[in-house]
């Protein structure tokens, strides 16, 4: 059969209109992550600048969930990286110094380089610094707490110790510095060269970790306090995930609050643990107002 000019019509088979319906459906199931991210993203930008309108404050938020990889289904653990600090810095450095800053934390920790850096930064802005934890800032998110003038941790929210974790070789165990310091001393003159050289190295990061913790702390609580809870921090009295809840941390002297914004509850349903690829840290990009070029810079 054919059309009036003489070209043969095609009637696509019943398998053709499946082949085409399958691919239509395999683009949409690999779209619909991308802009279910998307509107999940405009959803936090805008609770959030309501919250800075509300509140005053720069807001800036280091939420990191176990995600799945889109499509693979793949799950993965975030934490704190230098790719977080970097941006964390960023916000900082970009926020006005009379702007008071608060910091939404929800992280199991991640590395001392990148979360000591984040702390440092977060001390040295002029105004007041808010860190506030809904649910959980263990490890290096609690070395970043220190940082604060204020930690509103709801009521059932926990802090963690900062004893250092020590991998041993590419794929051996991580282990905690005190523990491997302990052993070495039990063992004496029977411990093994390399066993040495790791309680040597966990010295030097528990010393490190305290300084840290002195430095971050001295102004607020004097040195010798801040010194005190610096031992209780790192010596491994408590097992590394051992939750330091809100009426032990004000026992051991910290600033802290409930009065955590309802804000911040609404913001972390905006992060669900769902397909997808978010980022860890958001702010509202603002110019440069002190030490550096103005302009624009971009939110991950």
């Amino acid at each position: 059969m054919t059309d009036t000019g003489g070209v043969p019509a095609y009637y696509p088979s019943f398998a053709d209109i499946v082949w085409l319906l399958f691919w239509f459906l395999f683009l949409a199931a690999m779209l619909e992550p991308v802009l279910s991210m998307r509107r999940l993203q405009a959803a936090r930008l805008a609770l959030i600048r309501e919250m800075e309108r509300k509140y005053g404050w720069r807001v800036i938020t280091m939420i990191h969930r176990e995600e799945r990889i889109s499509f693979f289904g793949i799950p993965i653990q975030r934490f704190i990286t230098i790719d977080d600090s970097e941006a964390v810095l960023r916000a900082i450095r970009t926020t006005p110094r009379d702007k008071p800053i608060a910091l939404i934390l929800h992280t199991p920790g991640g590395l001392v380089l990148a979360a000591s850096q984040i702390a440092r930064a977060l001390k040295r802005h002029p105004a007041k610094k808010v860190v506030i934890v809904p649910h959980y800032a263990m490890s290096g998110g609690t070395l970043i707490a220190l940082a604060a003038d204020e930690i509103r941790m709801d009521p059932n929210a926990v802090l963690g110790p900062l004893d250092p974790q020590l991998s041993i070789g590419p794929q051996g165990p991580v282990l905690p510095a005190p523990s491997i310091v302990k052993v070495a001393k039990m063992k004496g003159d029977k411990a093994s060269d390399t066993t040495l050289i790791v309680a040597d190295v966990a010295e030097k990061a528990i010393k490190e970790m305290q300084e840290t913790i002195v430095e971050l702390l001295e102004d607020k609580m004097g040195r010798q306090k801040a010194e005190e809870l610096a031992r209780i921090l790192t010596e491994g009295r408590w097992t590394h995930d051992y939750p330091i809840t809100v009426e032990k941390a004000k026992k051991l002297g910290l600033p802290v609050t409930t009065e955590v914004p309802q804000e911040v509850y609404e913001l972390m349903e905006l992060y669900p643990q769902a397909p997808g690829n978010r980022p860890g840290v958001e702010f509202i990009p603002q110019p440069v107002h002190h030490g550096g070029a103005h302009g624009n810079h971009a939110a991950r």
